[in-house]
């Protein structure tokens, strides 16, 4: 039987309309696809050490995926431990910080006296009306982040179940992988498969070379700066980087906050500068060529897939995406008539000029 060939306008219509289909499946059910997807990642990582239980030291199929998450999720809770001891050990400050602050408001309230003649009395007025307003959305943010925090547990425990399953299924699901397409085509369902493993380890790996980087750079600046804590507050703000817009603006926050305690006003300022400046390279040159270039992306693709993962899955899809557009370049690469957007999606390759050969005149005998 002939197939039907359409005209490019109408293929890419259809085309357009499957992409807008799948937004919007994506978007609706985020709730389930972005636990599937992270408990995904997690066990193609986790996939070496659960065999390695299974096949060398024969604790079974459900031990092995049990014992590899509980690995994971300790080394996960030894690093946060980490970082909350050393949140704690910032507390012997907090007397200096309320000191340094109480002055500059004093300073504050004498420059309003001078400059705009705003007497004591009406600056405190203005400032108990302030401060209601400021506890009421206190209040309200305090019952967000409850809210959030609530979520991401869930998401958490949701995402180890997802894990634990597709671990102890991954033979199952692999043969279901490969019973969709036909005999002839599975050897190279096979062989995406096999990149898609190679590629998220290249992406993790891409996010550790990317966050050593950048705290070998901002211990450099800490230190260049005379800024206490330097070697602690950039690997800090090197780790929070991690997260997309959110991560560089609650480093830049705590590492101001606690260059504030221990110096002046202007070293914390320079101290948020400096972090930001680092944070438009990293984003602009480091994050682009080092995270793409390991899914083999160019660093266009690499932004508008994280500005679309932010768009349907917000904080989550900046992570997901990128892995994801991944996989469909490498689909898109062995599928007929698809050839095109793998090479868009992947890096283009300059074409060595081949060596011109001397030619050398031998003198006659």
């Amino acid at each position: 039987m002939d197939t039907i060939r359409f005209p490019f306008y109408a293929r890419m219509a259809l085309t357009l309309i499957a992409l807008a289909l799948t937004c919007v499946i994506l978007s609706i059910a985020a709730n389930i696809f972005i636990p599937l997807v992270f408990g995904l990642l997690i066990a193609i990582l986790l996939l070496p050490i659960n065999k390695f239980f299974e096949n060398k030291l024969h604790l079974g199929r459900s031990l092995s995926p049990v014992l590899s998450i509980a690995l994971f999720v300790s080394v996960l809770v030894s690093f946060v431990y980490f970082l909350v001891l050393q949140f704690i050990g910032f507390s012997g400050d907090f007397p200096v910080l309320r000191k340094r602050f109480l002055q500059m408001v004093d300073s504050l309230q004498h420059w309003l006296h001078y400059k705009l003649h705003i007497n004591n009395n009406q600056q405190t007025e203005y400032l108990n009306k302030s401060m209601n307003e400021i506890m009421g959305s206190v209040a309200h943010s305090i019952s967000n982040v409850f809210i959030s925090i609530t979520s991401i547990l869930l998401l958490t425990v949701f995402v180890l179940i997802f894990t634990f399953f597709i671990l102890y299924y991954r033979k199952l699901l692999m043969k279901f992988a490969l019973f969709l397409f036909k005999v002839e085509h599975q050897p190279k369902v096979n062989e995406v498969i096999m990149e898609t493993k190679s590629m998220i380890y290249a992406y993790v790996f891409g996010l550790v070379i990317e966050m050593v980087l950048i705290s070998v750079v901002n211990c450099t600046m800490f230190l260049i700066m005379g800024v206490q804590y330097a070697l602690l507050l950039g690997v800090m703000a090197a780790v929070l980087n991690i997260i997309p817009y959110l991560g560089i603006y609650t480093s830049i926050i705590i590492c101001m906050i606690v260059t504030l305690a221990n110096s002046t006003g202007n070293m914390a300022i320079e101290v948020g500068v400096g972090l930001f400046i680092v944070h438009l390279l990293d984003s602009n040159i480091l994050f682009p060529r080092i995270i793409g270039g390991r899914v083999k992306m160019n660093p266009f693709i690499t932004i508008i897939a994280v500005i679309a993962g932010q768009s349907l899955w917000g904080v989550p899809g900046m992570f997901l995406f990128i892995p994801i557009t991944g996989i469909i370049k490498l689909i898109c690469e062995r599928v007929e008539g698809l050839e095109a957007w793998g090479l868009l999606i992947g890096v283009e390759e300059v074409e060595k000029k081949p060596k011109r050969k001397l030619k050398v005149k031998l003198p006659k005998e």
